[in-house]
């Protein structure tokens, strides 16, 4: 049994990322990228499916205490074991490619794992079992030479060691893997184990390394040197982070996890390194993550240029231009993550799912969806980027120009909405509030960068646009605006209004929205998306509070001028992180545990601007507007 989403740490390289328990058992990791199959699915599954798991071999009631960390400024990851006999640390990190930092190992990934004795001796037990294709396939196992990469007949090293011209190889189709270790390993039911001990001041390495199959052995590192070179990497980078005040740890390790969510080939950032962990325990709402939502544009803009990182925000607004480039006809809510279109939708019939929870899904049949908002979120985003200095080319405002023509003729039609919901398209207020922001970022481009285009046109649709939700997006009765034309039912995007520029949060609609929104979406504080029970979304209802949505709230209140209360429940949402720092999707407060997949790129972005808008970093509002 997996443990739970929130005993999970990070680590990565910039390419793929793994999750590490609190137990010492890698049980999620895809390579070589972030979509790729899962040699380590046991998040997903059982032991079976794949994980390495390295831990203090006595029961587990021998183990008195465990801590972990990352060390500062850095995601190299320790986990300290405290048992009877004494006390190990085991450190865990991938060799990550940083900006500047060009790999000469560009076919390689690499897993770096020490175990460290810190005080007396502990005997410990290492369970390596690799299973590609998200657990379905078992590799051929043999011992190799470093030198010639012939197969050895039997040990390379009279005490069973690897030796220093042996190396353990793993292949299954395209994947090869090797393990480099000093420990005495030997094959047990399909996996590769060992057990040793380790007394104060000793230290055991381990190193992974994924490389193609048809390529000679990779080279091999030196685990020790490759500790002390990624932390001097991650430090240089996370030193750069803007003082954000109390708020500075907080948001220096969000930013942290933003950064291993990037592809540093693309810039492109997932919304999350896993596929299926589910947003309801045992439930049916569970997505593929592994991609880049337009959506995510804007916010992750003001997260990265607020904080400092100019670098990484030209490079995903360079992403962006890339993915979107073709018919405007054809733009998707999300694309892979080098811009890859097709992300068909299967389920994985051999995995069990993350406590039951099935499907398991890989891939996202939501790309093919209409939402209305992604245009909005394009032209916010590109907006914000000119008026900061990364401008765009001709050949990018002749896209917008061409994106902008064809959202006039489709803006009001019905669509899927922010929330990808599988029911019935409607007339989202949300997707036309983002229609509006494509057309007032468009006129605002032209009218403050000498741009051609059609101005007076288009300042005519965004005025009928405002015009039309103000009268149908809003419900007089209720004194708020709802969900989609004519619904009762309230929706947390709505929260976006004035955070966006569509009103003032002084105005008594939005004010009147803000008041419905708590008394129907609130739980213990937190804002439910919209209510699953009373709106048709294709599913069952249920799932846990949106992290995201409660930091917008916070926005809201601050806006508000509510300071105290907007305090209160940031200082909430932050004790809501793990041990470590990092917050899934949502959270479930009837069994307190968080929900959705993780580490969630969206909630450590809102973490960010709210954050940066209490140290008074950054006004988002007048930033997106222009006002």
């Amino acid at each position: 049994m997996p443990s739970k989403i929130e005993d999970y740490a990070l680590i990565g390289d910039c390419e793929t990322a793994a999750l590490v328990s609190r137990d010492g058992s890698i049980d999620w990791l895809c390579w070589p990228r972030f979509d790729s199959g899962a040699c380590f699915a046991a998040l997903l599954g059982t032991p079976d499916h794949g994980r390495w798991r390295i831990a203090p071999a006595a029961p587990q009631g021998e183990v008195r205490a465990v801590h972990r960390r990352y060390l500062p400024g850095t995601l190299v990851l320790e986990t300290v074991f405290e048992t009877d006999s004494g006390t190990v640390s085991l450190t865990d990190l991938m060799p990550t490619r940083l900006p500047g930092t060009p790999s000469a190992r560009s076919d390689t990934s690499d897993l770096v794992r020490i175990v460290r004795g810190l005080s007396g001796t502990v005997d410990i037990r290492m369970d390596l079992t690799l299973r590609f294709d998200y657990g379905a396939s078992v590799p051929w196992v043999s011992r190799v030479s470093e030198a010639t990469g012939v197969a050895a007949d039997g040990p390379c090293h009279p005490d069973d060691t690897l030796g220093p011209d042996c190396v353990l190889r793993a292949i299954a189709g395209p994947d090869m893997v090797t393990l480099r270790t000093p420990a005495p390993i030997r094959g047990e039911n399909l996996s590769t184990v060992a057990d040793f001990s380790v007394s104060a001041g000793e230290a055991m390495p381990f190193v992974l390394t994924h490389s193609p199959s048809h390529l000679p052995l990779p080279d091999s590192i030196d685990a020790l040197e490759a500790q002390v070179d990624v932390e001097a990497r991650w430090r240089a980078w996370s030193d750069r982070c803007h003082d954000a005040g109390e708020w500075t740890e907080a948001v220096q390790r969000s930013l942290i996890t933003l950064k291993a969510l990037t592809y540093h080939r693309t810039g492109g950032v997932v919304a999350a390194p896993t596929t299926s962990l589910p947003e309801q325990l045992g439930g049916v709402r569970n997505w593929d993550y592994r991609y880049c939502w337009l959506r995510d544009a804007t916010l992750t803009l003001l997260a990265l240029m607020n904080a400092g990182y100019y670098n990484e925000a030209r490079a995903w607004r360079e992403w962006l231009e890339r993915a979107i480039a073709g018919s405007p006809a054809q733009v998707q809510i999300m694309y892979g993550i080098a811009g890859e279109r097709r992300l068909g939708e299967w389920t994985v019939p051999w995995l069990p799912g993350y406590e039951g929870a099935q499907p398991v899904r890989v891939g996202n049949a939501a790309a093919l969806q209409l939402q209305l908002d992604v245009y909005g979120e394009l032209m916010d985003a590109l907006y914000l980027a000119r008026k900061v200095g990364l401008d765009g080319d001709e050949a990018s405002w002749r896209l917008q120009i061409a994106l902008m023509t064809h959202l006039e003729s489709i803006w009001q039609t019905p669509d899927e909405g922010i929330w990808e919901v599988r029911g019935p398209a409607r007339h989202f207020t949300h997707s036309k509030v983002m229609a509006w922001v494509a057309f007032d970022r468009a006129v605002k481009t032209i009218e403050q960068f000498n741009l051609d285009g059609p101005v007076e046109r288009w300042r005519a649709v965004r005025d009928r646009i405002h015009a039309e939700v103000c009268a149908h997006g809003y419900n007089a009765t209720r004194g708020c605006f709802v969900q989609s034309y004519g619904s009762d039912e309230l929706d947390a995007a709505l929260l976006m209004l004035p955070l966006v520029g569509f009103l003032p949060a002084s105005d008594p609609r939005i004010q009147g929205t803000v008041k419905a929104i708590e008394e129907d979406l609130l739980i213990d504080g937190l804002v439910r998306r919209y209510r699953t029970e009373a709106v048709a979304d294709g599913l069952p209802e249920g799932e846990g509070v949106f992290l995201a949505c409660s930091f917008w709230y916070v926005d809201n209140l601050v806006m508000q001028g509510r300071h105290d209360e907007a305090r209160a429940l940031f200082t909430k949402l932050l004790a809501l992180r793990n041990d470590v720092g990092l917050l899934a999707e949502e959270y479930d407060p009837r069994v307190r545990r968080l929900v959705g997949n993780f580490p969630q790129a969206f909630s450590h972005v809102a973490l960010v601007n709210s954050a940066l808008v209490f140290s008074t970093a950054a006004d988002h509002v007048s930033q997106r507007t222009g006002a």
